[in-house]
C-alpha cells in the first residue's frame, strides 16, 4: 500500500464563520458545495464541514470535546513567516496556545486553535526541505 493523507475534513461549528476565518489567514477555497469548502494543499485537500454532519457521516457522537489528540501543522520557510501565520490568526479570532519561539530541535515555531479548537502548529523546521508548492520533504536517511 501507498502511504498517503489525501483529504483532512475538520468539523466546524459555524461554517460560515469557520470559512471566513480560513479566508482571513489568506487560504483560498477551491470549491465550495452545499456548505462545504474545499481549499487545495500540497498534494492534500483541507476540508470544512458542519461539525454535526461530519460527526453522523463517520458514525460517531459528536460530544464536544475539545481535544482529540490531534494536532495539523503548516510549515513555512523562515521563522518571520511563523510570526506573521500566528499574527494572522490571532487577529481574526484564533486563541494563541504556543507563542511563537525556538523549538528543541533547531526550528521556530507556534501554535493557535481555530475558531472550532482545531489546533495547528505553525513551523519552520530548517530540517526539513520544502518544495515550490510548500510540500515538506523529509531528509534521507
Amino acid at each position: 500500500m501507498k502511504q498517503s493523507v489525501s483529504l483532512i475534513t475538520l468539523g466546524v461549528a459555524d461554517y460560515a464563520r469557520a470559512k471566513a476565518f480560513y479566508e482571513a489567514i489568506g487560504w483560498s477555497p477551491a470549491m465550495d458545495v452545499e456548505e462545504t469548502v474545499f481549499f487545495q494543499c500540497n498534494g492534500v485537500v483541507l476540508t470544512l464541514w458542519a461539525r454535526d454532519k461530519l460527526a453522523a457521516d463517520m458514525g460517531v457522537p459528536d460530544d464536544g470535546a475539545r481535544w482529540g489528540g490531534v494536532a495539523l501543522a503548516h510549515n513555512v520557510g523562515s521563522d518571520p513567516e511563523v510570526d506573521r501565520v500566528v499574527a494572522e490568526a490571532r487577529a481574526n479570532g484564533a486563541e494563541i496556545c504556543r507563542e511563537p519561539a525556538p523549538t528543541f530541535y533547531g526550528g521556530y515555531a507556534g501554535a493557535f486553535r481555530d475558531l472550532d479548537g482545531h489546533v495547528w502548529e505553525v513551523a519552520h523546521n530548517p530540517g526539513f526541505g520544502l518544495t515550490e508548492d510548500g510540500a515538506v520533504v523529509l531528509p534521507e536517511r
